[in-house]
Formats: structure tokens, C-alpha cells, sequence
């Protein structure tokens, strides 16, 4: 990292520009280099000023700044949720700064900007698709990589560990990806005898924030402590990370947040790509019989037995009555497909939305 002074958020009010693309054999999108004059999002909903937003924002760039190695392989774990969104942004931006003034000195000591999105089972089209959006918008280049989760007995299980089998996997492919991109510039760019050098190094960054640092089942933190994951947003709320996303201008910084789909499985329930999918599915149906948008959380757990149950925010719940939404998802055929299209056993009814209502601490931690 740097103690050099980055130009203000406010100055610039963060006007995207893309880092130079590198062809990888991996899928990768580039940018479009999306503009976005409204970065302030609609002023009604703007409960912040604009110099307590503008503030937050540079603290966020100072921090992801002293966290970065300019010359190294910069790899954030992307999902295209809001959280991992805004360190891309972070991080694309503070790279952008240094590689200004470094690339027109020394290209030979030049690094790397990445987002990477793992691919599985587990992670609904719908995500996707936002993550694409998104990472276009900041013009960060977004490479997908599929990732091995799926073929793990370990995460198969669900018994507790899989979300630590995951994170693992996914760093692991991370550490893989940036690896192999940064041999292959030094190959591209005749470099030779540099691969031991400061350049080679790897550096992930993750989206996780204060209040994730407070769960205790979030077991995907170990996986990210064994791998030395930078989280440039750890000091600061889920409100502030909206309030920051949305100072950026980035069109998810309200959207409900959006876990792997393995979440949705109580613990014991194989996480089988049948039953991925068959959440995914019912999701999906929900979200579109009962005319919902990005920013409700609305869930479908596969509870054990192969139980069916809706949740929503409670904002839905105490609008309309329990029997009314069960009611009105039957007869547009939900329990019917669930039990002859998706592979659950019933449909168990529509309850309030609790995060993590189906997580569980594993009885033993060494996973």
C-alpha cells in the first residue's frame, strides 16, 4: 500500500474508467465503460448528505489504498451482491490511481485489476446477470471461473462446514486464476526472469463487512483468514456499505442481499445440484407471482423431508395475511410444480424472512 493522497470521490464523483483489458483464456467481459450522471440515486430515498457520503468514500479508498500492492495480481471475489460490488469499485478505482502514474515510468512493474465471479450450482442466473451489469458499470474487467464446490462430499453434506468448503474452494481457484494471469502477462510482455519478483504477488480482496464479522455462522471467514483475504469494508456497517454504493452510483446498493443458494437448504439437506436448482426455481416463481423486486428479500428453504416454505420481508407478510400469499401462489400452480416440477415433497406455507433461519453452528469447527 501507499501513503500518497488519492484524488477526492467528490472531485471526480467517482467517473468510472476502465483499467487496460488482457485477453485470458478463462470467460472474461470488458467493460463498456458505462456512464452515470445520476450517481446519487434518487433523492428521495438519500437520507445522507452528500459530504457525509463523500467522506465515507474516501476513508473506504485511504483504507482499500494501504491494503494494495500496485504491482501485484489484485483479485476480488465478486458475486454481484452489494458488498463485493463496492470493494470492486474500491479497488478498481485505487488501482486506476496507481497505474497512472506507474504505467508511463515502468510498465515492467505494472499488476493487475481482476473481478472474479465463481460459477456453480449454487448461484442463481439472476445473480449473474446483476454481476455483469454491475461490473460493467464500474469497468472493471470480470472473469468467471467455475469453481469445484459442487463435486465436494465435504460441501455435499451440508452438515455444517460447506459454506467454509466453499470459500475454500473459491480462494483456492482465485489464488489459481490470478497466478496464471499474471505468468501470463509476464509471458506477453517478454519479462522473463521476473517471476519471483514483487509483481508475481497475489492479493484477494473480499466483501465482507462489521456485521458479518459479528455472525457466528459465517464459517466462510475462517476459509478467508487461512488465505490472508484483504476486506477493505470491515470497519463499517451494511447501512454504511448502501450508503457508500450508492454515492457510486451502483444500481444494486439497495438490492435485498442475495447468498448462495446452498443457504436456502437446511442443515442435512444434500446440497445437490436437484436441490439447487429446485430453489432456484421456486425463487423465481415467487419473486414473479407475487410481482416482487430486487430490493425484497423473499426466500424458498428446502427444510427436511423436502418441505417447501416461502419466506418474505415482513413488510409483505403484514400487508397481507399468511393464507392469502400461500393461497395465491397455489393457485398459480406453486405446490403442484414444487412437487412435480422441482423435486420438493410439500409445500409447507409462507413465514416471516429471517436471514440464516435454517443456518446451524457445526457441533465441531475443524473443518
Amino acid at each position: 500500500g501507499g501513503n500518497r493522497k488519492f484524488s477526492s470521490a467528490a472531485s471526480e464523483h467517482v467517473g468510472y474508467r476502465s483499467a487496460a483489458h488482457s485477453d485470458v483464456t478463462i470467460t472474461q467481459h470488458t467493460s463498456s465503460n458505462m456512464n452515470n450522471n445520476n450517481l446519487t440515486g434518487n433523492a428521495t430515498y438519500n437520507i445522507h448528505s452528500n459530504n457525509e457520503s463523500m467522506e465515507l468514500v474516501d476513508s473506504l479508498l485511504l483504507r482499500t489504498s494501504e491494503m494494495m500492492n500496485p504491482h501485484a495480481a489484485n483479485v476480488v471475489a465478486y458475486s454481484g451482491g452489494v458488498d463485493s460490488s463496492l470493494v470492486a469499485a474500491l479497488v478498481h478505482r485505487v488501482f486506476s490511481d496507481y497505474d497512472n502514474i506507474l504505467s508511463p515510468v515502468n510498465s515492467s512493474a505494472r499488476g493487475s485489476v481482476q473481478a472474479v465471479l465463481g460459477i456453480s450450482h449454487a448461484v442463481p442466473q439472476t445473480q449473474i446477470d446483476v454481476a455483469r451489469k454491475v461490473a460493467d458499470f464500474i469497468g472493471i474487467p470480470l472473469m468467471e471461473v467455475s469453481t469445484a464446490e459442487g463435486g465436494d462430499q465435504a460441501y455435499i453434506r451440508n452438515d455444517g462446514h460447506a459454506c467454509f468448503v466453499c470459500k475454500t474452494h473459491l480462494y483456492s481457484t482465485l489464488n489459481a486464476v490470478a497466478n496464471a494471469f499474471m505468468e501470463q502477462y509476464i509471458d506477453n510482455n517478454n519479462l522473463d526472469g521476473q517471476s519471483g519478483s514483487d509483481q508475481q504477488k497475489v492479493i484477494l480482496y473480499n466483501g465482507t463487512n462489521a456485521d458479518d464479522t459479528r455472525d457466528p455462522t459465517r464459517l466462510g471467514l475462517q476459509a478467508a483468514s487461512n488465505f490472508s483475504v484483504h476486506s477493505p469494508l470491515d470497519q463499517i456497517t451494511k447501512d454504511q456499505v448502501r450508503q457508500a454504493a450508492k454515492y457510486l452510483g451502483l444500481s444494486n446498493w439497495n438490492a435485498a442481499a442475495s447468498p448462495c443458494l446452498r443457504s436456502r437448504l437446511a442443515m442435512g439437506v444434500m446440497a445437490t445440484e436437484e436441490h439447487l436448482r429446485a430453489v432456484e426455481f421456486a425463487e423465481a416463481f415467487v419473486r414473479e407471482v407475487l410481482e416482487l423486486d430486487e430490493t425484497i428479500n423473499a426466500r424458498v428453504r428446502m427444510l427436511s423431508g423436502g418441505k417447501a416454505m416461502v419466506e418474505l420481508d415482513n413488510s409483505i407478510i403484514e400487508s397481507v395475511e399468511d393464507y392469502d400469499l400461500a393461497t395465491k401462489l397455489n393457485d398459480h400452480g406453486f405446490s403442484d410444480k414444487c412437487i412435480n416440477e422441482w423435486g420438493f415433497k410439500k409445500f409447507g406455507g409462507v413465514r416471516g424472512f429471517k436471514t440464516g433461519s435454517v443456518a446451524a453452528m457445526p457441533k465441531d469447527h475443524d473443518a
